[in-house]
């Protein structure tokens, strides 16, 4: 075996740690790849739902190894408070089946202040809908090379010298641009002491450990979702890393020609966090209808996600730059008693029907969604384990998706359990 890819093909909160959960059977080691702790991925099993922030979704299987790669930026208090959460539900988190890459970059308390100061700051239609998490600044000083990475935690008196380094310039910024109070860097140092001591023990080398897993099977998960790329989101609402496939190799430490399978995770429906361009956006009765029956809030940040219908335009975009393999399709229960559905297939912008989104600043606020129009379907489909079995609307919206996408659906989530999904052959 090799490697399976996960990733979000729409703007996030596609369901991937549900799918995620599902392939662990698979594998035998499960890895993030990139960004943080701004992530949710919910799963539930047996009716108890779990929301990991950091930790690989594949930690509720036991005996599969997770690891957190070089791409990811870890707040170490947030990893302690998992870690104690699901210890606490009787979950193995010892080192020996989860590690830590050296490499990954160390979220300060400090890029939480800068992350919050920076979009109080902003007024209006420049506040880009940060989580306030220090994503962000973390991913800026890991570029400038100043960062602070999990392999210093190791060294309390260079950890000690590198945040008063780094605070000559962000305390220079927190009171002189927002207003805000001096970061005191030795009480910083005595808050991180304790946590860092803790963390140590899970330090490895992941890129070694992906490379002794491969045979057997490794999962990369995803975060976030291709259209809150840094480089090909609608920028600049987006995140600060590369959610896209082509990034699992860069950010586990592994060659390129081990991912050789990569899944699409595409809700039925469409949603959005946060501020950002969102041409298929229902703020009628039927985006209310999705938003409440798909329980549409933000597993990070407790926020209404923005709803709406299918976007094909973003979905073949997709495609073309993860490469995708197949779709996992989530939340098709969500749609059972709405009708007619309609699917975006093309947009119009500048005068003219493009297939792809444009790619000017901003440009996907200013497009007009081609929409094309399917039967819904009434009853309920949370019961469903087979693809005969759904009801033919239902089995012809899923096809529609294959024949826009040009790739197959091989899964489909019909319900929030483990359990309730249809495996397609």
């Amino acid at each position: 075996m090799a490697g399976i890819v996960v990733v979000g093909a729409q703007w996030g909160d596609e369901g991937k740690g549900k799918i995620v959960d599902l392939l662990t059977a698979q594998v035998s080691a499960i890895v993030r790849f990139q960004g943080g702790n701004n992530a949710g991925h919910t799963l539930v099993v047996g009716g108890a739902k779990t929301v990991l922030h950091l930790i690989p979704s594949g930690i509720l299987h036991p005996g599969k190894l997770c690891l957190i790669g070089n791409g990811v930026v870890l707040d170490p208090f947030v990893f302690c408070q998992e870690l104690d959460s699901l210890a606490a539900s009787g979950v193995d988190v010892s080192p020996s089946r989860l590690r830590v890459s050296r490499k990954a970059h160390i979220i300060m308390e400090y890029h939480r202040l800068l992350d919050a100061a920076r979009e109080a700051f902003k007024s209006g239609a420049d506040k880009i809908g940060t989580t306030g998490r220090g994503i962000g600044p973390c991913y800026e000083d890991k570029a400038a090379r100043v960062g602070i990475r999990a392999a210093d935690l190791a060294d309390e008196a260079l950890l000690r010298r590198k945040i008063e380094k780094a605070l000559v310039e962000k305390n220079a910024l927190l009171t002189g641009l927002y207003g805000q109070d001096a970061v005191d860097a030795e009480a910083v140092w005595q808050r991180l002491v304790p946590v860092a001591r803790r963390i140590v023990p899970y330090l490895d080398d992941v890129s070694e450990q992906v490379a002794a897993a491969l045979p057997q099977g490794v999962l990369f998960e995803g975060a976030q979702g291709t259209h809150l790329d840094i480089d090909h989101g609608t920028y600049p609402f987006v995140t600060s890393s590369n959610t896209v496939a082509g990034n699992a190799a860069a950010g586990a430490g592994c060659a390129p020609a081990a991912l050789s399978r990569i899944i699409g995770i595409v809700k039925a429906y469409t949603t959005r966090v946060g501020a950002g361009p969102f041409p298929t956006e229902l703020t009628d009765t039927v985006g209310d209808l999705l938003q409440a029956r798909g329980q549409e809030f933000g597993a990070t940040t407790g926020r209404r996600r923005r709803c709406g219908w299918l976007d094909a335009v973003v979905l073949r975009e997709s495609v073309r730059v993860n490469g995708l393999t197949e779709i996992a399709l989530t939340k098709l229960d969500v749609l059972s008693g709405i009708d007619p559905l309609r699917i975006a297939v093309a947009y119009r912008a500048g005068g003219r029907e493009v297939a792809y989104p444009p790619q000017g600043e901003n440009a996907l606020a200013t497009v007009e969604p081609v929409y094309e129009t399917l039967p819904g379907w009434r009853e309920d489909i949370a019961g469903c384990r087979s693809f005969a079995e759904l009801p033919l609307a239902a089995q012809n919206y899923v096809r529609r998706i294959e024949a826009l996408a040009g790739i197959p659906v091989r899964l489909i989530a019909v319900g929030p359990d483990r359990e309730q999904t249809i495996t397609v052959a």
